[in-house]
């Protein structure tokens, strides 16, 4: 395990611009980051990237995926789920799913599979490190990457035996348990890694109802295994399957915004996804042949009590109502990317330029089932059919204009067809190309400091609305653009003690895809439209300091400012939902005794809208979390606890007539983020 850094946005700029008699020469970082074409050390990356590693994970795996991702600048999330579901990087990304089919804004990769669509299956153990790219990937990761891609690489195979074991206790009867292990199979041709993890926890809501305290609980469990083979000197392939079964309840909103619950048909929050990749490289004398294929399988249940009551809870008179909504949904993905990238003996225009060129195709379809039982008049059954093919071209030139200077050029065009139909007899097809790319230059000012200016260019496709009462206008939605401007800084001073890195954007997004909801009575249907403009920019910074072997002081600060230019005069100028201005996590830790460390961090977020239709806000929030852990030898135990001060705060809202007791005014409902939790975290190295 390493270690990482403190300070405000002001020290960071401060320290960032210093003049260089503070600084002596360095060995950059070890942090190596592999989510481009190209391997690359964090310090040599010229986008707004952070890197989550072990040191950063080791007390975390029973906690929520998404939430972790928090802490990093201008990364967001929303729940109305059984936990975070859905990520939004600065202000851009989905905060709900119900009819309509998703096509994402943020890209989730683990190991090499596509779990964009399948965000629940995301766990911690055995994780290596995440990637979290900020900005659109036209050129890397195409439609699935406007607003950026989240990329997860779990521990890798190894010829050592190796193995990790871990147990977890905490509040809200929480337990979880995971074993990992590895080594060589066959000597000198396959070694393999396995994994296993179990988490289950009663969650935070008390069901006063049905007398329980588990409707909303935490019921996980996923399995990884990694194959590589040494075909030869030459050739090597990489298997990697996964198999997640989760579980979950989900009870989370009440009609007065409490941890109790009255709903008398709790519902659900599930997914079992069977997945695969299968990676061949090959090494000629000037260059790599990459194949990848992967294919991934998901059955998906969403479903809430709709009324968050139970009969005979208000009189008749009152005019209460009984619903229950369950979309199920069955999805497949089928992922092929092939590439040839040039090695250092290849490179092309009098040896200045490494280069990429690929071909990607994707294929993915998904049946949706929605059940709607109520005692009002409302459709039982709706049925849906999706289905997208994606084909794309891409290339990438990294040309080095002298030693210092380096110009990279990327290009990426997109053929995306998509069918649509349900059991209104709606059919809609549509087909379009999509073209990303990037210019950007690197200056490498000296061996520890990196200037960068990247102009990239992403999309995300339209698509079709599924809701049933919506107009044939709005059953459709255009793609959506984002031109963006990143101008950063990646330096390290004081021997390597002080690392940092600083990133400015700005981006310029068009005909951007907009969710909004059309209400009735009871219920209401979420659908997209498209704003003509929007605008967004912003700063991110991240610091480390290693003040001696003891003490490591971090902070990692987002700044955004985000609004509509073109779209409605009640919105024009209005920051989009999801967006706070400020995010920050600032900590530190501290080893003492030799076996012992201390840490503890602040993790803070403005306010934000909670939706585009109406003007109700989040309240600012600030979140106090600590651990202290002892190690021996191969033995460690981990004592933390997280939102100590048990902060209340929102992580999803909705505006809207649902309580007959109040005449059915409209009233802001929101889910409650996790509160106080501490455990005991016990782990064995081997």
């Amino acid at each position: 395990m390493t270690t990482r850094t403190l300070t405000l946005s002001f020290i960071t700029t401060s320290l960032l611009l210093s003049t260089s008699s503070f600084a002596q020469e360095v060995t950059l970082d070890p942090i190596v980051v592999s989510s481009d074409f190209r391997v690359k050390k964090l310090s040599q990356t010229s986008n707004s990237i952070t890197v989550i590693g072990e040191d950063k994970l080791y007390d975390k795996s029973s906690q929520s995926f998404i939430e972790v991702l928090s802490a990093t600048p201008n990364v967001n999330f929303a729940a109305g789920a059984s936990k975070a579901k859905y990520i939004q990087i600065r202000g851009i990304g989905e905060r709900s799913q119900f009819e309509t089919p998703m096509n994402p804004s943020v890209g989730l990769i683990i190991d090499g599979i596509d779990f964009s669509h399948a965000t629940l299956g995301a766990t911690l153990f055995d994780v290596k490190q995440i990637e979290v790219l900020r900005g659109p990937q036209g050129t890397t990761f195409g439609a699935n990457g406007l607003a950026g891609v989240i990329s997860v690489e779990s521990n890798e195979p190894t010829k050592e035996t190796q193995g990790h074991l871990e147990a977890t206790a905490g509040n809200y009867n929480t337990k979880a348990f995971g074993a990992a292990v590895g080594g060589t199979l066959v000597e000198d041709t396959l070694i393999g890694r396995f994994s296993i993890y179990k988490n289950s926890s009663d969650g935070y809501m008390e069901n006063s109802y049905l007398n329980r305290d588990d409707t909303n609980n935490i019921d996980e469990l996923t399995a990884k295994a990694a194959l590589r083979w040494f075909v030869s000197d030459k050739h090597t392939i990489d298997l990697n399957y996964m198999h997640v079964d989760i579980d979950n309840g989900y009870d989370a909103f009440t009609l007065d915004n409490s941890w109790v619950s009255h709903a008398d048909q709790p519902g659900s929050d599930t997914q079992k996804t069977d997945a695969f990749s299968l990676k061949s490289t090959y090494d000629f004398e000037t260059m790599q042949l990459i194949s990848k294929v992967s294919y991934s399988t998901s059955d998906m249940t969403y479903s809430y009590d709709e009324d968050w009551s139970y009969v005979g809870e208000f009189d008749d008179s009152l005019w209460p109502y009984m619903g229950f909504d369950e979309y199920k949904r069955e999805k497949r993905q089928t992922d092929i990317d092939v590439r040839l990238v040039s090695a250092e003996g290849g490179r092309i225009f009098h040896n200045s330029t490494e280069w990429t060129v690929g071909f990607y195709a994707k294929n993915y379809d998904e049946d949706m089932a929605r059940f709607h039982p109520t005692d009002y008049d409302a459709e039982l059954h709706f049925n849906s059919t999706y289905e997208s093919q994606n084909i794309a071209l891409y290339t990438q030139l990294d040309t080095h204009l002298n030693d210092k200077l380096t110009l990279v050029t990327g290009l990426r065009v997109e053929k995306w067809d998509m069918e649509y139909s349900d059991s209104h007899d709606v059919k809609i097809d549509n087909d379009e190309v999509m073209v990303g790319g990037k210019i950007g230059l690197n200056y490498q000012y000296s061996d520890r400091e990196l200037l960068y200016v990247t102009l990239s260019r992403g999309y995300k496709p339209g698509g079709v609305n599924a809701g049933t009462t919506l107009s044939q206008e709005d059953k459709r939605f255009e793609t959506e653009t984002l031109w963006n401007l990143d101008l950063g800084m990646n330096a390290s001073y004081l021997e390597n003690t002080l690392v940092s890195r600083l990133n400015f954007f700005y981006g310029k997004r068009k005909d951007m895809q907009v969710k909004l909801y059309q209400e009735d009575e009871h219920s209401f249907t979420d659908y997209l439209s498209n704003a003509a403009k929007g605008t967004y920019y912003g700063v991110e910074s991240s610091l480390d300091y290693y003040a001696n072997d003891a003490l490591h002081l971090f902070s990692s600060i987002g700044l955004l400012k985000s609004e509509f230019d073109d779209y409605t005069p009640l919105l024009d100028g209005r920051a989009p939902a999801q967006s706070p201005e400020y995010q920050y996590d600032i900590g530190f830790d501290y080893t003492f005794a030799e076996a012992w460390r201390f840490k503890a961090d602040v993790e803070g977020k403005g306010s934000y809208y909670f939706s585009n239709t109406h003007d109700q806000k989040s309240k600012a929030y600030a979140l106090v979390n600590a651990s202290l852990e002892y190690t021996n030898g191969e033995f460690s135990a981990t004592l933390w606890a997280k939102n100590i001060t048990d902060k209340e705060y929102a992580v999803r809202g909705f505006y809207f007539p649902n309580n007959p007791g109040n005449g059915y005014t409209p009233e802001l409902y929101t889910q409650k983020g996790t509160p106080r939790t501490f455990g005991l975290t016990l782990g064995y190295d081997f």
